[in-house]
């Protein structure tokens, strides 16, 4: 089954219920990554805010992505456009997360499935740009979790169609989670080399051509 709006709002959903169960201490780590679990969490919201101005813009797209301010807030840390009010706390960040969601699902919906739009790895259909805003909820979730101490299992069969329509290269082991979570760097499988380096492919899987970018960061 193809990706699709109700999919985004699935697992925003379950992101903000699992995270909204978080002790206080968000400055920890978020996982093996430097960023902290309010960083990352902060994250995951500018990844579907900006995943929505890309495809929601009216076509043909223009070249490059949507010129917003990008900034980091501190060095090492993650650069984006959207923040949350650190005096709303962590209800608040989760509001931000859920408001950015209920964007890029809008937006997918009501956007023409022939649209194309700007990404580093090709231009990407709403499709595309739904399993790609999937993708940062579920492995970041992952990531916060891993720091704030949380159990986060999303579910099989949306972590199946993600990966059906970002990494067609990508052979499952009957896990998909755990696939996922592979070919993302985040987690290692007997059967398969550790990636420290992945990338998706989000442009239309019809025909299929691998991109020659550089390679995604291992955790971006």
């Amino acid at each position: 089954m193809p990706v699709t709006a109700d999919d985004i709002a699935i697992a925003v959903r379950l992101s903000v219920e699992t995270l909204a169960d978080a002790p206080d201490d968000w400055e920890q780590p978020a996982g093996a990554l430097t960023w902290t679990c309010w960083e990352t969490t902060e994250h995951i919201a500018d990844s579907l805010f900006y995943y929505a101005a890309q495809i929601g813009r009216t076509p043909p797209p223009e070249p490059g992505p949507a010129p917003f301010t990008w900034i980091a807030q501190r060095e090492g840390g993650p650069g984006g456009s959207v923040f949350a009010d650190r005096a709303a706390g962590p209800t608040g960040l989760l509001q931000v997360v859920d408001a950015c969601g209920a964007l890029l699902t809008s937006v997918v919906r009501t956007t023409a499935p022939t649209a194309l739009a700007h990404h580093v790895f090709g231009l990407g259909d709403p499709r595309g740009f739904a399993a790609m805003g999937i993708v940062e909820v579920l492995v970041h979730t992952h990531d916060v979790t891993v720091g704030l101490g949380l159990p986060w299992h999303p579910p099989t069969a949306l972590c199946a169609r993600v990966l059906a329509r970002l990494f067609p290269d990508v052979t499952g082991n009957g896990d998909a989670w755990a696939t996922l979570l592979w070919a993302t760097g985040r987690a290692d499988l007997p059967d398969r080399p550790h990636r420290d380096e992945w990338r998706w492919h989000s442009a239309p899987l019809e025909p299929y051509h691998l991109p020659d970018p550089a390679p995604h960061p291992r955790f971006e």
